[in-house]
Parts: C-alpha cells; sequence; structure tokens
C-alpha cells in the first residue's frame, strides 16, 4: 500500500510523524510519501518537501508568495501522479491542501483529511468543498463532529494526538524561577511577537527567560533579538522540557497554546500580525476567542492579546497576575477540565486504524 501525506507546518509534521509510526505498525510495508519535515522523515516518511519551505502566514503573505506556492502546488500534483498513492492523507494546512483535494478528486484520488480544518472559526462556506472533495474526515476536538452534521458531512472524532505526546507532569522543583518565551516557528510571526515579549524582560529581574526556538530557524536569525537581553536564552527544539520548568509561559496562539496547558503551565497568548491580513481575518473570523484553550473551554480562562493588545503594558500586567499563586491555581484548575473534555489518548492509533479500515 502507498500513500501520500501532506502537512505544511511543525505541528503537523509532530502529528504526522505520530500517524506514519502507528500506520506501520498496523500494516507492516506500508509506503509513504510526505510533505513535512525531520519528525515525519524519521518516522519513516520519503521526504519530498520540508514545511519550512511552505509556511506563509497570513493574507498578506500569501499574496507576496503567491509564485511560489502556486509552484508548489503545480510540482505536489505532479509528484502525486507519478508515485500513483492509493489515497492521499492531508494534514491541517487548508490553504494549500482543500487545492489539492479539489485536485485530487478530479483524478479518481481517495481523499482522507486527518486534523480537519478549522471551518467553524471561519469560512464555513468552505464545507461543500469538504463534502465534495474529502472521502473520509477525522476530527480532534470534540464539538467538530456536531459542527461538520450541520453540513451532512460525516466526520470520526478519534481524539486530540497532542494527549499521546504530552504527560500532564511539571517539575515543581525546579531551582531556577524561569518564564519560557514561545514566540512561533515561522520567521515573521517571530519577527513580530518576539520583540514584544522581550520588552518586559527588565521588569522580572528575579526571573530566567528561556527563548523556545524553532528548529527550523538558525542561531543567526535570533542572535540580534537577544543583544541587550542578559537575562535571556535561547534553547531551540526542547520546548516541552522549557514548560515544564517554567514557572510562567508566553505563548504564540496556535497549537502551542494547547501544548502548554496540557503540560500545566500558566500562560498568556500572544498574537501579532501584518495588519492588512489581521484586518481582514477580523471580518471573516466568527469565534469568540484565538486560543484553543479558551475556545475547547469555551470560557476565557487564559489572557488572550491580540495585535494592538499586545504592548508591554498589558503583557507586564497578564504576567505578574499569572505569577500569582491564586490565579496559578485556578489556571491549574482549568487545565484539569480541558483534559477532562479531550478525553482519552490513542487518537494517532484511531487515526491509522480507521484509514487503513477506509482503503481496506
Amino acid at each position: 500500500m502507498k500513500l501520500y501525506l501532506i502537512a505544511g507546518e511543525a505541528s503537523g509534521d509532530l502529528h504526522g510523524s505520530n500517524l506514519l509510526k502507528e500506520l506501520q505498525k498496523q500494516y507492516p510495508g506500508i509506503r509513504c510519501r510526505v510533505w513535512g519535515g525531520d519528525l515525519m522523515q524519521a518516522a519513516g516518511g520519503e521526504l519530498v518537501k520540508h514545511y519550512r519551505d511552505l509556511a506563509f502566514m497570513g493574507f498578506w503573505e500569501v499574496l507576496k508568495n503567491l509564485k511560489t506556492i502556486l509552484g508548489n502546488l503545480r510540482f505536489c500534483k505532479k509528484d502525486i501522479l507519478a508515485f500513483k498513492p492509493d489515497a492521499l492523507v492531508l494534514i491541517d494546512y487548508p490553504g494549500f491542501n482543500l487545492r489539492i483535494a479539489k485536485w485530487a478528486k478530479k483524478q479518481g484520488i481517495r481523499v482522507i483529511y486527518y486534523i480537519a480544518p478549522q471551518l467553524w472559526a471561519w469560512h464555513s462556506s468552505r464545507a461543500k468543498a469538504i463534502k465534495r472533495d474529502v472521502d473520509k474526515l477525522l476530527v480532534i476536538l470534540p464539538f467538530e463532529t456536531e459542527f461538520y452534521q450541520k453540513f451532512d458531512i460525516q466526520a470520526e472524532y478519534v481524539g486530540h494526538p497532542l494527549l499521546d505526546v504530552i504527560e500532564p507532569i511539571k517539575n515543581q522543583d525546579s531551582p531556577d524561577k524561569l518564564i519560557a518565551l514561545l514566540p512561533g516557528s515561522r520567521m515573521q510571526e517571530v519577527q513580530r511577537i518576539l520583540p514584544a515579549m522581550l520588552s518586559i524582560t527588565p521588569h522580572f529581574p528575579e526571573y530566567n527567560f528561556v527563548i523556545a526556538g524553532a528548529k527550523s530557524l538558525p542561531d543567526s536569525f535570533y542572535a540580534p533579538f537577544l543583544a541587550g537581553h542578559p537575562n535571556v536564552k535561547l534553547h531551540k527544539d526542547k520546548t516541552y522540557p522549557i514548560l515544564r520548568q517554567a514557572t510562567a509561559a508566553l505563548v504564540k496562539s496556535g497549537t502551542s497554546t494547547l501544548e502548554t496547558a496540557l503540560i500545566g503551565t500558566p500562560q498568556v497568548v500572544c498574537y501579532a500580525g501584518n495588519a492588512l491580513s489581521y484586518a481582514i481575518a477580523k471580518r471573516i473570523v466568527n469565534v469568540p476567542y484565538i486560543s484553543l484553550v479558551n475556545l475547547i473551554l469555551d470560557r476565557p480562562l487564559v489572557k488572550e492579546l491580540i495585535q494592538e493588545e499586545l504592548e508591554p503594558q498589558n503583557l507586564r500586567s497578564a504576567l505578574s497576575e499569572i505569577l500569582q499563586p491564586a490565579q496559578a491555581a485556578a489556571v491549574q484548575g482549568g487545565y484539569r477540565e480541558l483534559r477532562e473534555k479531550l478525553g482519552a489518548g490513542g487518537a494517532s492509533a484511531r487515526a491509522a486504524r480507521h484509514i487503513l479500515e477506509f482503503l481496506a
């Protein structure tokens, strides 16, 4: 059996790698050609394109890089036809993957979508495309099956794959007073978010700060940000150990907010994008929160500082608040509720089983 998997971000690479391991366990000898990263390659995937060459965030960034994106789409289609897979497995990354799904359906290639597009947040009009182009839909958030039912789309809830990766064990006896900084994995988001995070470090001289650096970005990229910040260090590819040691964290919105919550570290959620991209997104996004933590709980457990709100005074105040024992305890209580809502682990194994049963 041959599968062609496409993931376009670091989180997709992580979940794709665990899916690959389960596919190989349940179907020894399966061959998988992948768009992803180092983790998917290490798990046995034949790596075609690395996600660091694919990640464009925001409407303006997509327009600027449209030529590259269209070139990637053409190359992807050609490579799929040459490989002749039994099915495509698309992992998140909807801007690219939904276009590939539409094309693949016309070619008679079966399409499986794992980690479904978050249409409940925006672009619910794309549900028609999902219904038309996707043969099997696997979702990871408990409320998504009900959402897709509204459009007469059967979605299988497999659970959240992060529960297979993260154990809720924090080192409460760490000798260092440490605050983690998670500014994202894309160059443009780090350039916008990290300076705001660093601006407040002088106001917390009793704490050490550690940037959880992205493996895909070189040390030389981070060097100018570190200049003039003696209490800030950079550690790459060690996000989970850093969060386990940290008293609190400043976290760019995205999957990392859920990772931080599952580890159990109080956090402030940060986001700043291109002004034009944000203005467009604000008109079409229809959810009350930006972080997965608040969305799943359906209440504002963690503080969100978005766009113009992400400024030093607000950030300093929000961090000071979660460093207080009473507030930190309240956040921990919310995190326990979050885990209960997400249910048991085993998402990767269930997803692999659904895929293989569907293809059988």
